[in-house]
């Protein structure tokens, strides 16, 4: 018997604009997505996963690789064959067919990384709609790497505060971030140096803004770690964040936890026990 049910949001970007008028490859992360995921069925949580428009994520081609995995090729494989395979990775709807059905069912939300959140989730009002939800309830919300950057479409003006931060003015983004719900929350995502060697090796171009930029922007208290691609997650309150793909057990392991509790907590007598 499934202990509650998680909601896990992945993107559709398939593209990402980089400066000069370019686009680069994105797409979601295949570690950074499956290894939370199976984590939460491992523990017991059934799983739904939506996109904005009910397709399936598009793998970003550079995570498609036993680097991710530790050099582990049996774990490499196994996470391939839960991507392409697994029903929790098939049976997709999308996020405005959840929110319609209602987000009362869910116990928690996961929003993994992969840069292709910077394209659409960043800026998509059902997403907002989705963390408004959860953040307002207190209930676990756990997002990894370039997930994070989801957080920002939580504000009321989230299509322009991106806008304002493409055309380098982040005095106006700062402006239009206000009634942001997760001002002065403590987080991390993917950080400054390391997307420098993204944008070598991956995109061929340099980014708009920056992760931490954005969010310190937006009003987060960003906290990234000296030594770049280090397993880092920072938990305040509700909300779980994980720093790169290396954070990707942590934040699982974090969101069970997070889980587990609100659960014990929601039990009778739990009141009088604690």
């Amino acid at each position: 018997m499934s202990k509650a049910k998680v909601l896990v949001v992945g993107s559709n970007a398939t593209q990402i604009e980089v400066q000069g008028g370019k686009w680069g490859p994105t797409g979601n992360y295949l570690n950074e997505t499956v290894v939370p995921i199976m984590g939460l069925i491992g523990a017991g949580y059934d799983v739904q996963l939506a996109t904005p428009d009910g397709t399936k994520p598009h793998m970003d081609k550079a995570s498609d690789s036993a680097v991710h995995f530790g050099g582990d090729t049996a774990a490499y494989t196994r996470a391939r064959a839960f991507w392409t395979d697994a029903s929790a990775m098939n049976q997709i709807q999308p996020l405005g067919a959840v929110i319609e059905k209602g987000l009362d069912g869910y116990a928690g939300v996961f929003v993994p990384g992969g840069q292709a959140p910077v394209v659409d989730l960043m800026q998509d009002p059902q997403m907002g709609e989705v963390l408004r939800h959860f953040h307002d309830r207190a209930k676990p919300t756990a997002l990894l790497c370039h997930g994070p950057i989801a957080l920002a479409s939580a504000m009321p003006r989230a299509r322009e505060f991106r806008a304002a931060l493409m055309a380098g003015d982040e005095a106006g983004a700062k402006q239009l971030a206000k009634g942001w719900p997760y001002a002065g929350y403590r987080m991390t995502i993917f950080s400054a140096s390391e997307e420098i060697w993204v944008e070598k090796e991956i995109l061929h171009g340099k980014m708009y803004f920056t992760m931490p930029q954005a969010l310190s922007a937006a009003g987060g208290d960003v906290v990234t770690t000296k030594v770049d691609f280090e397993p880092h997650v920072i938990v305040d309150r509700e909300l779980i964040t994980g720093q790169n793909p290396r954070s990707d057990h942590s934040v699982g392991e974090a969101l069970v936890k997070a889980l587990d509790r609100a659960i014990a907590q929601r039990q009778p007598g739990a009141a009088a026990s604690a």
